[in-house]
């Protein structure tokens, strides 16, 4: 990666190992196609684990008066892309963010962005679950968070037991959400989870 500092503890150049995996594969990474490749892989690199850069706090710092409001916020159907740390293969789909303010909103866009912070790193969907749900939790202090998320893992689609049609769903509730059952049920309604 071209962001990595000089002190990272890496066994040669990055472009260098990127080489040695596409010989690696069996191709010859001095064929014309593959020249740039090297390069191009390592800047994908860039935005596909752009998440270590970020820091949730930044992102969820900035909030607003509730004024008065204590009912559901849902955003739904959020896109999310990661990386398994197993097998270092996709998975992608969406996800559900919910919470019930305490005395404080925050903007839209960042449950997003908070989904984005984590998605971008390597993961395995369970921890990113309960990282973007913590998160929450922690920096607006709401009465209540959860968050779905549904995907896809290439890791099952492209390898191993190749079930194409497979999707994984995880969960994390906190506050009502966990405690409260009408709670729960009204979040679960408004959800939707095809």
């Amino acid at each position: 990666m071209e962001n990595i500092s000089a002190d990272s503890q890496m066994d040669g150049d990055p472009v260098s190992l990127v080489r040695n995996i596409i010989k690696y594969i069996g191709e010859d990474p001095d064929r014309e196609g593959l020249l740039d490749t090297p390069k191009r892989v390592l800047k994908s690199f860039d935005r596909l684990y752009g998440g270590y850069k970020l820091n949730p706090q930044d992102i969820l710092g900035t909030t607003f008066k509730g004024e008065g409001y204590d009912e559901i916020v849902l955003l739904d159907n959020i896109e999310l892309y990661s990386t398994c740390e197993h097998h270092m293969l996709p998975f992608f789909g969406k996800a559900h963010v919910a919470y019930i303010p305490g005395s404080r909103v925050v903007g839209l866009s960042k449950l997003a962005r908070v989904v984005e912070c984590f998605a971008r790193r390597m993961q395995i969907q369970e921890r990113l679950t309960s990282q973007i749900a913590q998160a929450i939790n922690d920096i607006l202090q709401p009465q209540a968070v959860a968050v779905i998320i549904q995907a896809k893992h290439f890791c099952m689609i492209s390898r191993g037991v190749e079930k194409q049609n497979s999707i994984m769903t995880t969960s994390c509730m906190k506050g009502l959400f966990k405690s409260d059952e009408k709670a729960r049920s009204e979040l679960l309604k408004l959800i939707d989870i095809k």
